[in-house]
């Protein structure tokens, strides 16, 4: 049987496809193809993963559009001049214009010599840089463009790892997509730190050069080129030699680029650093209290932070217009100084400053305190060794000078001694310069404080306020922080509401005895007149307020009723909560603050229309866009050089009428008396209407003086912290009202005279000051003593026509001798002489 062979061999038939169809069931089985495919894949792969772990919570490009850096905000005066800035760095921001080109080619030369001409990305420096971190086994540095700088401070952040150098790279790339070039640098240029705190470009120039940017030379450009890689590394005070070799490695590379000519090179090379010493921002000491409390205020409106909102009082870039009025800021300040220097004079050393413990560097130690004086050539100073009978001082700025034992023989208050042994290594004192020989002699600090406020009684706007010695000492505002009685300066406002009950300042009030029942607990209380003089009998209003009598402001206090009494205290803005309705609240038991007495008298001053104390008059954004207060509105035509004629502006009035008009201005009248034969006498030359009360609180423990004239109402007070007796001569009229005037003589200079104005309605009579009834047959004289002086009525109480019905009418002859112009009424004689407005 023949043998059968089975082959192995198979065949496929495969059958030919035309068409694009058949074209690519060809190409699909190439090795080729496939390789592009499983590549496309590992790319496709590689991108998600690049989307997935890196661009996919990256911050948005479209925020650098409305990127602006930090800025510091800016204090301003009622004249409109910088006097203060709050700021955590210094920096300033131009736009990209204002920068001179050749510090612009400075930094491309040091920075990006190719930035103009990439994308954002240097692919071959960023290879290079991931090779060398490989090999070294550290993170990438370096080589990074300066669009890749912008995108690393202003949104990745500058954690040193490859996942953010591909971050940086990958924003890089979308910021060249979205931006110029030149908005590009700007950005750069205003945002990177170049040390000594400076922000930004321009904030260098001032910080190492004391000049503006527009001011420096060329090698002083290209040493601002060098820092931002690293300001430490060539400081031009440690490093001196490495930061000149640095920037002179950027004119080269300016000269290299075209920028700069060799010439030019190497006369920049030849040039010193130039730089000046680091140094504090210097800032005009203006209003220590002021702008601290307008940076409380508009902490609590904006917050401090760029967390709180764009307009943070740090970082916002904020103007802000005050009402502080320089001039009046240093009458106010010295008066209030002057006086408590007056007040602790003779009582010996009142004790150190601070002290630290002094350790490597005695000079970092004392600036760390932040102590520091500014009271005419008073200086802080750190006391670091003794030598015999000499103490080595040092100052802030690093200077030491010589404290000899004859310029420090004080004795020590409270414990006796001279105040030279007293000393310690680290005590931080006061100190003043002698005419000769470089020596400094002890200065004391007043331990008694007080607080002083200046107010327009038209607006309510805050002129001048002192809290204070002085505020690097004692950062406690007294002037709005401290609570304290009013004393005697709250009568006015007693009075007051008893006018609006009805009484008169004609109304007789008993100077007597007064004695009220408490309770079965407390038993019976009676009150008694300063110094526990004995009473003098029934008197007028008028009188009881001049010579600041408790007893009649008791007794009226209880005929008005202490409701009502307590009630306007509250309405005027003495206090935020009503009193309790007790007696001893009108002669000032409770307590309040210097603004809010200074206040309350503008209110009266004011016709009783209710004022709320400003410090500021309007806060505008970095683009002058005003963001507070919400209804602000610009005065059209208010500054207009000339008068067109036609109807003066009467603005509308919007203020609550808290008091009525006529009591207010019958009390400031009668006050007007305190200044002229009452407890504050020693304002009477100044020659000008002057509304006031003065103040002396139990103890005494606080003296008080309030007042002023139209244009301006000042209010003072002198305490311990800690309240403590003053002293049994203290009194607001021979302490507070002195300071009120050291004041005001310069400050009421130039100033014009104006008399106090009266509301419609108010009737002037003639009558006898000390009966209170009504004068015929006399007119007022100059003497402020005389016995016959105008006072003013409401029309339901007008003394005017209330003759006897057989008294004589006057004579022409008294007449013609007493008022030529005199006709028939009062009020028409006062309206020809200027009394009534």
């Amino acid at each position: 049987m023949a043998e059968v062979t089975i082959s192995s061999v198979k065949m496929r038939l495969k059958r030919e496809i035309g068409g694009l169809r058949g074209w690519h069931a060809r190409v699909r089985d190439r090795w080729w193809f496939r390789v592009f495919a499983i590549l496309a894949l590992l790319s496709g792969i590689f991108v998600f993963l690049i989307w997935l772990l890196i661009a996919r919570n990256l911050p948005s490009v479209e925020t650098l559009r409305s990127y602006e850096p930090p800025l510091p905000t800016n204090v301003r005066s009622v004249e409109g001049l910088p006097i203060h800035s709050y700021a955590r760095e210094r920096r300033v921001q131009l736009s990209y214009a204002e920068y001179p080109q050749k510090m612009v080619e400075a930094f491309l030369s040091a920075e990006d010599k190719t930035f103009f001409s990439h994308h954002g990305v240097d692919f071959p420096g960023l290879v290079r840089a991931a090779f060398e971190g490989v090999l070294t086994g550290s993170t990438p540095r370096g080589t990074s463009t300066i669009t890749q700088q912008v995108a690393k401070n202003l949104l990745v952040g500058n954690e040193q790892s490859y996942l953010r150098k591909a971050k940086e790279g990958v924003l890089a790339w979308r910021i060249e997509d979205t931006l110029s070039k030149e908005q590009i640098l700007e950005l750069y240029l205003n945002s990177i730190e170049l040390g000594r705190n400076a922000g930004g470009v321009a904030a260098a120039s001032q910080a190492y050069f004391g000049k503006d940017l527009k001011d420096l030379s060329l090698p002083q450009w290209a040493y601002l080129a060098i820092l931002p890689k690293g300001p430490a590394n060539y400081d031009p005070d440690r490093k001196s030699d490495r930061a000149i070799e640095r920037r002179n490695w950027v004119l080269g590379q300016m000269a290299d680029n075209g920028f700069i000519t060799e010439a030019e090179r190497d006369a920049a090379r030849a040039a010193p650093l130039g730089a000046v010493p680091r140094q504090t921002p210097k800032e005009e000491r203006v209003g220590g209290y002021f702008v601290e409390e307008v940076r409380r205020q508009l902490k609590d409106k904006f917050g401090e932070t760029d967390a709180s909102g764009p307009y943070s009082v740090y970082s916002g870039g904020l103007w802000v217009r005050t009402s502080l009025d320089p001039r009046l800021q240093q009458f106010a300040q010295k008066a209030l100084r002057d006086g408590l220097l007056r007040f602790d004079r003779g009582r010996g050393w009142s004790g150190p400053l601070g002290h630290v413990e002094i350790g490597r560097s005695w000079q970092q130690s004392f600036l760390n305190t932040n102590i520091g004086l500014d009271y005419e050539d008073w200086r802080a100073g750190i006391l670091i060794e003794r030598s015999g009978e000499i103490w080595r001082i040092g100052f802030e700025d690093g200077t030491t000078g010589s404290l000899p034992k004859w310029g420090a023989t004080m004795p020590v208050r409270g414990e006796g001694g001279q105040a030279f042994n007293a000393f310690k290594p680290g005590d931080i004192v006061a100190v003043a310069p002698e005419k000769s020989g470089g020596n400094w002699s002890l200065r004391s600090v007043p331990k008694i404080s007080g607080g002083f406020v200046v107010e327009d009684p038209r607006t309510g706007r805050i002129l001048a306020m002192q809290g204070g010695f002085d505020q690097r000492l004692q950062s406690f505002n007294r002037a709005t922080q401290a609570q304290r009685q009013p004393g005697s300066t709250i009568k006015p406002i007693v009075y007051a509401a008893a006018l609006e009950q009805g009484m008169t300042p004609a109304s007789i009030i008993v100077d007597g005895p007064f004695c009220v029942w408490q309770g079965a607990n407390l038993g019976q209380k009676c009150f008694r007149n300063f110094g526990n003089s004995a009473g003098a009998g029934p008197h007028t209003m008028r009188w009881g307020i001049e010579q600041s009598r408790n007893l009649m402001t008791v007794q009226a206090a209880n005929t008005t009723g202490m409701d009502h009494v307590v009630d306007l205290i509250q309405r005027i803005g003495v206090s935020k909560q009503k009193f309790p309705p007790y007696l001893s609240y009108a002669l000032g038991a409770g307590e309040t603050t210097v603004m809010r007495m200074v206040n309350a008298y503008s209110i009266l001053v004011n016709h009783g229309r209710a004022l709320n104390p400003t410090l500021i008059d309007f806060v505008q954004n970095r683009r002058g866009e005003v963001v507070w207060p919400e209804n602000w509105r610009a005065c059209e035509g208010c500054n207009a050089p000339d008068y067109k004629g036609g109807p003066m502006p009467r603005p509308m009035t919007r203020s609550r009428q808290v008091l009525d008009a006529m009591s207010a201005y019958q009390i400031v009248h009668i006050t007007e008396g305190v200044i002229q034969r009452g407890t504050a006498t020693v304002l009477r030359d100044l020659g000008r209407p002057i509304m006031g009360k003065t103040g002396t609180t139990s103890g005494p423990t606080d003296v008080w003086f309030v007042g002023g004239t139209p244009q301006m109402i000042g209010g003072l007070y002198l305490g311990f912290d800690t309240p403590s007796n003053l002293g049994g001569y203290a009194q607001g009229g021979s302490i507070a009202a002195p300071i009120f005037k050291d004041f005001a003589k310069p400050a009421f200079e130039g100033m014009e005279v104006l008399p106090f104005t009266a509301p419609a309605g108010i009737r002037m009579a003639r009558i006898d000051r000390g009966s209170g009834k009504r004068v015929f047959g006399a007119w007022p004289g100059t003497d402020p003593m005389s016995s016959v002086i105008w006072e003013a009525f409401k029309p339901e109480s007008d003394q005017r026509d209330r003759r006897r019905p057989d008294e004589p009418t006057e004579t022409k002859a008294v007449q013609k001798k007493a008022a030529p112009k005199q006709q028939d009424a009062d009020s028409d004689f006062l309206q020809r002489e200027g009394g009534i407005y």
